[in-house]
């Protein structure tokens, strides 16, 4: 049903998201481009010593705007990319992440670039987007040096009630985690967390901020492997590599899992989704792979409690995208998670919202924001159950 929606984008994409811009009921597409490149337009490339062909540097190719259809209903998208301000933003996206970073309401969205500073575009609330990523502090880490930025979650790792950035990089360039200072202010903390000693030597793709463990903290998942299939025959890297899980220790701090703990022989991974596939309570991942089936990886560490939420919109789970659920454990913790299809590398996924709750068996209270901006209040519910919860149910 493309060519009938009227969805037009022709460009090299590699990701989507949905979400709905103007809260209007209805789910809008934005299409992540990532250069100008056709079989006419490509240049060829070597490794340094000239033997050996290569993928080209992304300095090769010009880059691309990426595009937005609002939903008019009915089936049909009209492209707002430019009156919205998202085609103004010439970039080489790989990465696409959904969520409301300042909370005032209205989703925003935050775009990897390869080897350019990324876009963070902020929702103006008129039907507009402003590209702040450098005043927001997100453009590029620390040090001012671009960076490959693949896969993007965005979500709150340390249950501070503000939605986080993470995003994997190429080999040489570690793993970024920024952090969400409020008031629009993100600081790096890659170097805090850890996580730039842990990712120094990995090529990641798809990731996930998501509680492995059940403990009532944010872990990192994360697909690898190095771009270049032939890097062994000039490089002392692998180009297949394992999957990595950076467990959340509190307030961010990342240590890596043990590699008994990651499941799975190295391989050419790239896209993946976490997700509770056999109901069990624990987060399992699916890994796609180039040139291979891809992995379902169940996980079976032993873990803490946990509850779920299966939300449904006034008219179907769809319009549920960009609801934020605030739960409270009968210990007084509190933990922050929103619902996104929107995922890491090339990846989405409509699953249930999913909390861990280490010890505690019950969340005594959980308060759900729904996109429309309607608040509802769960009061007293026991762990280790997937709840279904309709808009305005009691």
């Amino acid at each position: 049903m493309t060519t009938a929606a009227v969805i037009r984008d022709d460009q090299f994409a590699v990701g989507a998201a949905w979400l709905d811009f103007d809260r209007d009921g209805r789910l809008d597409l934005f299409i992540l481009n990532y250069v100008q490149w056709s079989p006419e337009h490509d240049p060829g490339c070597h490794d340094p010593s000239g033997r050996y062909p290569v993928y080209c540097h992304p300095k090769f190719f010009t880059g691309t705007a990426s595009r937005l259809y609002r939903n008019l209903g009915g089936g049909k998208f009209d492209d707002v990319s430019q009156s919205s301000g998202i085609a103004a933003a010439i970039g080489k996206g790989m990465g696409v992440a959904v969520a409301d970073y300042d909370a005032d309401g209205y989703p925003d969205l935050f775009v990897t670039n390869d080897t350019e500073p990324n876009f963070l575009f902020h929702n103006l609330r008129d039907g507009k987007f402003a590209e702040v990523a450098l005043d927001s502090g997100v453009a590029l880490p620390d040090n001012g040096a671009t960076v490959s930025g693949m896969g993007t979650d965005f979500r709150d790792y340390d249950n501070d009630g503000r939605p986080d950035i993470a995003f994997t990089a190429l080999a040489g360039q570690t793993f970024l985690l920024f952090h969400n200072l409020g008031g629009g202010q993100f600081e790096d903390a890659t170097h805090r967390s850890n996580l730039s000693r842990l990712t120094a030597k990995l090529s990641g793709w798809g990731i996930a901020i998501s509680d492995l463990n059940n403990d009532g903290w944010k872990d990192l998942f994360a697909a690898n492997s190095h771009v270049s299939d032939n890097i062994q025959l000039f490089s002392g890297d692998q180009y297949k590599q394992k999957n990595s899980i950076f467990l959340n220790r509190g307030s961010g701090n990342l240590i890596e899992a043990a590699a008994n703990a990651v499941p799975g022989a190295a391989r050419a991974n790239r896209g993946a989704v976490v997700a509770d596939f056999d109901g069990d309570g624990r987060l399992d991942a699916v890994v796609t792979a180039l040139g291979e089936r891809p992995d379902l990886l169940r996980n079976v560490a032993p873990g803490g409690h946990w509850i779920e939420f299966k939300l449904t919109g006034t008219r179907s789970n769809r319009d549920a995208l960009g609801a934020v659920i605030h739960v409270q454990d009968s210990a007084n913790r509190q933990q922050w998670n929103a619902m996104t299809s929107s995922t890491g590398y090339a990846s989405s996924c409509l699953c249930p919202v999913h909390f861990g709750l280490g010890e505690q068996t019950e969340v005594t209270q959980a308060e759900i924001l729904w996109p429309d901006g309607t608040r509802q209040l769960l009061r007293n519910l026991k762990a280790g159950k997937r709840l279904s919860v309709a808009e305005g149910s009691k």
